[in-house]
């Protein structure tokens, strides 16, 4: 079996990455450029991300690197992390009472191939009061999440009115995809 390697700081993705049972360590390239070409559509751009991600690491012969990016898109406009609390407020305003896509886009890279994927999940919030988005804001300080909120914390808990796809891509990594996708590369199976 070859050692799984997640490339993110993010503690959501370490602890879906590690409910699944199966090995791996953390390991961060800093200084990777997040940015993209213009004109991109918003699963072209996730895809980019994560695609740059990959290619700032070189795996040894008995590596996977896991790199992973994830937008929220409204309105074909990517919302990412929010500068301050008035941007964040800003973001949950435009997702109030609506339905948006959260796309994530993963790429798994050993030394002799890589497979990238993204997966998209429809979520809709109810209207939100001014009152509830400003006590989440402030409260749980969303700075670190892409459309600024997460969907297992307080917002999802009281907000989240319907969802069409993974779950746990919304929180911010496609672990059932992952899991296939792995299974596949390395023909294997998981966990061992």
């Amino acid at each position: 079996m070859k050692k799984l390697i997640l490339a993110s700081k993010s503690p959501r993705r370490r602890e879906l990455l590690s409910a699944l049972g199966w090995p791996f360590e953390v390991r961060v390239v800093e200084g990777i450029d997040e940015g993209h070409p213009a004109g991109f559509t918003p699963e072209d751009t996730v895809s980019y991300i994560a695609r740059e991600k990959a290619d700032a690491y070189q795996p040894a012969d008995d590596e996977v690197i896991i790199t992973a990016d994830t937008i929220v898109v409204v309105d074909d406009d990517i919302l990412g992390k929010p500068v301050d609390a008035a941007d964040a407020c800003r973001m949950l305003h435009r997702l109030s009472g609506r339905t948006h896509q959260v796309m994530t886009a993963v790429c798994l890279k050993t030394n002799t191939a890589q497979r990238q994927f993204t997966v998209v999940t429809d979520v809709t919030f109810k209207v939100l009061t001014d009152e509830e988005i400003n006590y989440y804001v402030e409260n749980y300080r969303p700075f670190d999440k892409a459309g600024a909120y997460g969907i297992q914390e307080w917002i999802g808990y009281i907000g989240v009115t319907g969802i069409n796809g993974s779950y746990f891509n919304v929180v911010g990594l496609p672990v059932q995809r992952i899991y296939t996708e792995l299974n596949q590369l390395l023909q294997t199976s998981f966990p061992s």
